[in-house]
């Protein structure tokens, strides 16, 4: 299968996110963990003939590689498309960081993985207008929402501790990405319910804490995110999740 995710491509400008200390980070982790990972090979796939991720530890990282490829070749195609071309110098930096982000996040994972990584996956953004500011919005919003929302979920499967230290990180800098495009659609939206179990008070002043919701970021189970990020994916990439219900 063609490989479609193009190399790292280098900052215009300093980032919050140095690629140089994240990649010096990823590779102390590897060094103490010791990432020699026996998960799915290359192309396993499912009965469903759909890519599965594998089980175990492998198969979460896995299964955050393939997000985060497809967050890296929706913001590769972003940077060639119209909108991106004619947007104003601002807008272009924040593609530019996004785009440099979510490429070093795929490229952590598939050298963690070594030789249990998935296959390269193919994205389908037909759906998706590059020549249309709302539409690019829309759809990055979409995607940095279910990576937010993947992170939180599969946190639960996750046994090295090490591992989860660097999911913790990595959701982390996906809930900044998430905040910037929302407040770019909608202003002061990064905390609105459909992302936030939003605390309503319900008891007087006297008795703070008394309400309904938790205040947390809702998290979404593997089987929801795959059937999401499918629709963003050729026939043959798909993915599937079996082991994580």
């Amino acid at each position: 299968m063609t490989k479609l995710l193009l190399p790292p491509e280098p900052a215009d400008k300093p980032t919050s996110t140095s690629r140089r200390s994240f990649l010096r980070y990823s590779g102390a982790t590897m060094a103490v963990g010791g990432l020699l990972l026996a998960g799915c090979d290359d192309d396993s796939e499912s009965g469903s003939n759909r890519i599965d991720v594998g089980s175990g530890d492998p198969g979460i990282l896995n299964y955050a590689y393939a997000l985060e490829q497809l967050e890296a070749a929706f913001y590769a195609a972003v940077k060639g498309g119209a909108y991106y071309s004619g947007a104003p110098a601002s807008e272009k930096q924040i593609f530019d960081d996004l785009a440099l982000h979510e490429q070093i996040h795929a490229d952590f994972f598939k050298t963690a993985l070594g030789n249990g990584a998935i296959k390269a996956l193919e994205p389908d953004f037909s759906t998706i207008n590059f020549g249309d500011k709302n539409s690019v919005l829309t759809a990055a919003q979409a995607f940095e929402d279910l990576g937010v929302a993947a992170y939180n979920g599969a946190g639960r499967f996750i046994t090295a501790p090490g591992y989860l230290v660097v999911a913790g990180k990595i959701v982390s800098v996906e809930a900044r990405h998430a905040a910037l495009i929302r407040d770019l659609r909608a202003y002061n939206s990064f905390v609105d319910n459909d992302v936030v179990d939003l605390f309503t008070p319900s008891g007087s002043a006297s008795t703070p804490g008394v309400g309904n919701g938790t205040g947390l970021e809702r998290s979404k189970r593997p089987a929801e995110v795959v059937e999401t990020a499918n629709q963003f994916l050729k026939e043959g990439s798909k993915i599937s999740a079996n082991s994580f219900k």
